[in-house]
């Protein structure tokens, strides 16, 4: 594992600074916190690859951190739970996770949990990349068909002739064919307006 920029945030002093050491020892740089708010103001000066939250804290709770921060800046989160925590757990996993930690903690399960978390984020950012490169195909081939569509209505053309003229007119003028149909077809309805994915990696 490369070394990471790791934000801990975890109001039990002895597990807090139990992390730190082991994550420290294995070559990674650790900004630690003992609660959200105190994480946050943190993330804000620095550039963690991964946090790691304790779901119940002070001032402000590990589910409310998480959404703060992967509001700022998607990262990979794990969640620090203890045993019994079965209704919290539920509903962090509402939440742009890529797993728990179960408290107490083990050493081998720490370092796992995080090749895991690290795994589970690239995958999804690369799910989101494709899901906005077919997005962004998809709004230009509809561009380019209502442009063509209005071609082939003004001047009583066929489809072939109407893409044919749209070409030649993107040759002359040396601009993108897509450039040349916005300018025809105008701002795209809103109803062929596709939606990004929510997750924005980094």
């Amino acid at each position: 594992m490369k070394p990471l920029h790791v934000l801990i945030a975890e109001d039990e002093s002895l597990i807090r600074m139990g992390l730190k050491l082991i994550l420290e020892e294995a070559g990674h740089t650790v900004y630690a916190a003992e609660d959200g708010q105190t994480a946050l103001d943190l993330a804000e000066s620095r550039t963690p690859d991964i946090a790691i939250l304790d779901i119940r804290m002070p001032r402000m709770d590990g589910m409310e951190t998480a959404r703060r921060l992967y509001d700022r800046s998607p990262l990979p989160i794990l969640f620090l739970t203890a045993y019994g925590e079965r209704e919290l757990v539920e509903k962090a996993a509402r939440l742009p996770i890529q797993g728990y930690l179960v408290k107490p903690l083990r050493e081998a399960e720490l370092f796992a949990m995080i090749e895991v978390a690290l795994g589970r984020f690239e995958e999804q950012a690369r799910t989101a990349r494709v899901a906005a490169d077919a997005n962004a195909a998809l709004s230009e081939q509809r561009t380019i068909q209502r442009a063509k569509g209005l071609i082939m209505q003004r001047e009583g053309v066929s489809e072939l002739e109407a893409h044919q003229r749209l070409e030649r007119q993107a040759r002359s003028e040396r601009r993108p064919l897509l450039e040349v149909a916005e300018e025809i077809a105008g701002p795209a309805p809103a109803a062929d307006r596709t939606i990004p994915p929510t997750s924005s990696p980094r």
